[in-house]
């Protein structure tokens, strides 16, 4: 398909998710909205001019992965190129630092700011997770806030969700001393 970018629908264990790419990586990607028509509803609405297409052999082995990342297998999806030409620096470090949040694992908002050399932008992190537009490429469930409280999580189904995968994941609350450093 060229230059344009195009998505797919599929089931996965939470339910139909959405992956769009084009010719820089994936576009985007969405948790469940309900059942497959509100996946494509919202796949359109963040993606006007896609089409949806047949998945092409390398996008299907990500999909394959994002499957059983959501299924509880350990798969961090740390080499998936996504394409970040329109996100804002703040949220592409954000996201950075997210995905390397190993599965099984969470941080808080404010371990994060703190990891980005700010430390007072727990809200701000909320924010630009709140945005996400790679989930669960970028695991956003996989940062609470303090306390380890649920926190926030925009998907269908929100902070509930959101504990479902970690639980799926096996979650150990908290860093693990000297993992991210």
């Amino acid at each position: 398909m060229g230059g344009a970018t195009c998505f797919c629908i599929f089931e996965t264990a939470i339910g139909a998710c959405g992956l769009a790419w084009g010719p820089q990586g994936i576009a985007g990607a969405q948790l469940p909205e309900g059942d497959a028509e509100g996946t494509r509803r919202r796949m359109l609405q963040r993606f006007p001019k896609a089409v949806e297409a047949p998945v092409p052999p390398h996008m299907d082995a990500i999909v394959g992965r994002v499957r059983a990342m959501l299924a509880g297998a350990p798969d961090p999806l740390l080499d998936v190129e996504l394409d970040m030409a329109d996100v804002p620096a703040f949220q592409q470090r954000v996201y950075e630092i997210t995905r390397a949040i190993p599965p099984g694992r969470t941080l808080t908002y404010g371990e994060i700011a703190h990891r980005l050399g700010e430390p007072g932008a727990a809200r701000a992190v909320g924010q630009a997770l709140g945005h996400n537009p790679f989930a669960p490429i970028v695991p956003c469930h996989r940062v609470l806030a303090a306390g380890n409280a649920g926190g926030g999580f925009s998907a269908e189904g929100g902070v509930a969700t959101k504990l479902r995968m970690l639980q799926t994941e096996k979650a150990q609350l908290g860093p693990q001393p000297g993992l991210f450093d």
